[in-house]
């Protein structure tokens, strides 16, 4: 049996398009190996009816609540008051909160006026966290037998706090029974219907307490192989062989047995061969680059990148032939290639990749559509290009190449010497 959480998610900006929930999903990925799960996600405006009604809805359902958000220091942040009112207790002063509060602001090299101090008034009735990283304070309430703890909305500040000390605070009052097991499968080169099918019998098969999950991305498919059980030996083990068995099922469509985005994967595998990767991007923007060198490390195996908007950037810093754009058009494979080697010969790189596409909206001339992009891979074996459509709006189009352009290389790089 497993014990769920309903999250509460306080914050007109939320319901206007503003701000995105990613608090929630932040809980339910921590939650569920610990054999929790999320019951409901609910997202309510700073109204002190729209709060309490969601509050009652919730305990009618799970006996843990979590709200995040609400907790601010401007009168349009309301949630205290309301939990107040449905908990019982005071305003009282914390001094401790008071002093963490002030000790945050003189960091920040900032004043601490009246608004910023009252944080420090709390309901008597609550339980307090002092917030590590901001200055509102988690307020933990009970009621018969029912939790309800009431969490800061900026991300970063709710994160570490949850990690750090509410969760581990819940798995001490409620405890857990079930172990959850997680397998992932990345594959790629197969539409989601067609692995279904190709899966069907595999999944027919699958025990009680296992689930696979189709779960597409820009570019590749992760198969998430879900177990559940309380003996966690038995659970790891029966997961471990189903996951074996789903990677020969995925045969030449399998492009990792890890949960790791493209950018990662190919780190991972330069590092490994002590192999070093550059990029010249047109369509791209230097999109590549960045999803590369956010990763911890990656200075071991990226050199650098050359965002080669225009064509003078390609003529005169990657070396493309002004003869074979005006022959081919930019948005070329010859033109791809020697971006690709021109960012090899310049950074000094064993692996490149290049990109030159229309992202849109404009753009789009005859014979080539908007989401049009040229790809090339170069390295020491050679110079490989490929021609793709992908559809959607710019942002779309270009992280979709982006992706797909790492994972080129990731395929360059399984393939070997003299192999595309």
């Amino acid at each position: 049996m497993n014990q769920k959480i309903s999250i509460i998610a306080i914050g007109d900006e939320l319901l206007v398009g503003q701000v995105t929930d990613t608090n929630s999903p932040f809980i339910a990925s921590t939650v569920e190996p610990a054999g929790w799960s999320i019951e409901s996600v609910r997202v309510v405006h700073d109204n002190a009816e729209d709060i309490r009604q969601a509050v009652e809805e919730a305990f009618e359902r799970t006996d843990v609540i979590v709200t995040t958000g609400g907790l601010g220091p401007t009168k349009d942040d309301i949630t205290k008051p309301v939990l107040m009112d449905i908990f019982g207790g005071e305003p009282v002063k914390n001094e401790s909160v008071l002093e963490a509060v002030r000790g945050i602001m003189e960091r920040r090299g900032l004043q601490l006026n009246e608004s910023t101090a009252a944080q420090a008034i709390v309901p008597s009735s609550a339980r307090i966290f002092i917030n590590e990283v901001g200055t509102a304070p988690i307020m933990w309430f009970e009621k018969a037998g029912k939790t309800l703890v009431s969490m800061p909305g900026v991300p970063f500040e709710m994160q570490r706090m949850f990690v750090r000390h509410i969760f581990p605070a819940i798995l001490e009052k409620y405890g857990t029974r079930d172990t959850i097991a997680h397998r992932t499968v990345l594959t790629t080169d197969i539409s989601e219907s067609d692995l279904s099918e190709h899966l069907s019998d595999f999944e027919a098969a699958l025990p009680e307490g296992f689930h696979l999950a189709y779960l597409p991305n820009n570019g590749y498919l992760r198969l998430r192989l879900d177990g559940r059980g309380e003996d966690e030996k038995e659970i790891c083990k029966t997961a471990d062989a189903l996951h074996s068995k789903l990677k020969r099922l995925c045969g030449k469509h399998l492009l990792y047995d890890r949960d790791l985005t493209p950018a990662e994967i190919l780190l991972e595998m330069l590092k490994e061969r002590h192999l070093t990767f550059a990029t010249a991007e047109s369509c791209t923007g230097g999109n590549i680059s960045h999803l590369v060198t956010m990763i911890p490390g990656s200075s071991e195996a990226m050199l650098g990148g050359i965002v080669s908007y225009s064509n003078s950037v390609k003529e005169n810093v990657l070396g493309v032939n002004l003869a074979d754009i005006a022959k081919f058009g930019a948005v070329s494979e010859p033109v791809a290639a020697q971006m690709a080697q021109g960012a090899r010969r310049v950074t000094g790189a064993d692996i490149a990749v290049a990109t030159s596409g229309i992202a849109g909206p404009g753009g789009a001339v005859k014979g080539k559509p908007v989401g049009t992009v040229c790809l090339a891979v170069a390295d020491a074996t050679g110079t490989h290009t490929w021609t793709m459509h992908f559809p959607g709006d710019r942002q779309r189009v270009i992280s979709r190449a982006s992706n797909t352009a790492l994972i080129l290389a990731i395929k360059r790089l399984h393939a070997g010497p003299g192999k595309v």
